[in-house]
């Protein structure tokens, strides 16, 4: 299964994850369009300042996710097509218990008339890309979309070229 990593290494704190996101989940799906919309779109990633870095931060897609234990409407489900947590709309009461229960503050309250729904959450794009819109938009990668068995493999090629890096010389 494909998932989303970060390499906090490389991220600028650009924000570009983010404009991606909120773009790409409005109504128009064009920039343009989205500034124009009554309801602003919002992101459902967040870039949040670690120090002088910052993590770009969005739902996990738990295995065990807390998240859907909490939604007493089962508007939080996990999809088994795609192995993901997703947002049914329609069957959300708004009592935010999701909120609450995300370890990752990955699940947040949206205002009232916002997209007809009381939470959002990332929803890898599914419905919308084949490629999240956050790592399709990412000028450094450091956003990624990939296998985690791949993932793996680059970090540690990249930790062994580091390593015998001096003893090249």
């Amino acid at each position: 299964m494909k998932t989303i990593f970060v390499d906090h290494s490389i991220c600028l704190s650009c924000h570009t994850c983010e404009l991606a996101c909120a773009v790409a989940h409005c109504p128009s799906q064009t920039l343009y369009g989205a500034i124009a919309e009554e309801f602003p779109p919002r992101a459902r990633i967040h870039v949040e300042p670690v120090g002088a870095r910052g993590f770009p931060l969005q739902c996990r897609h738990c295995d065990d996710p807390q998240c859907v234990k909490a939604c007493v409407s089962k508007a939080l489900y996990i999809d088994t097509a795609s192995s993901t947590v997703q947002h049914e709309s329609a069957r959300c009461i708004g009592c935010t218990m999701c909120v609450l229960a995300c370890p990752f503050g990955a699940v947040e309250e949206q205002a009232a008339g916002d997209n007809q729904c009381a939470v959002s959450k990332c929803d890898l794009c599914l419905t919308l890309t084949e490629e999240p819109a956050c790592a399709t938009a990412c000028p450094t990668g450091a956003i990624s979309y990939k296998e985690s068995e791949l993932y793996s493999k680059e970090k540690r090629r990249a930790y062994l070229v580091e390593l015998t890096a001096g003893m090249a010389e």
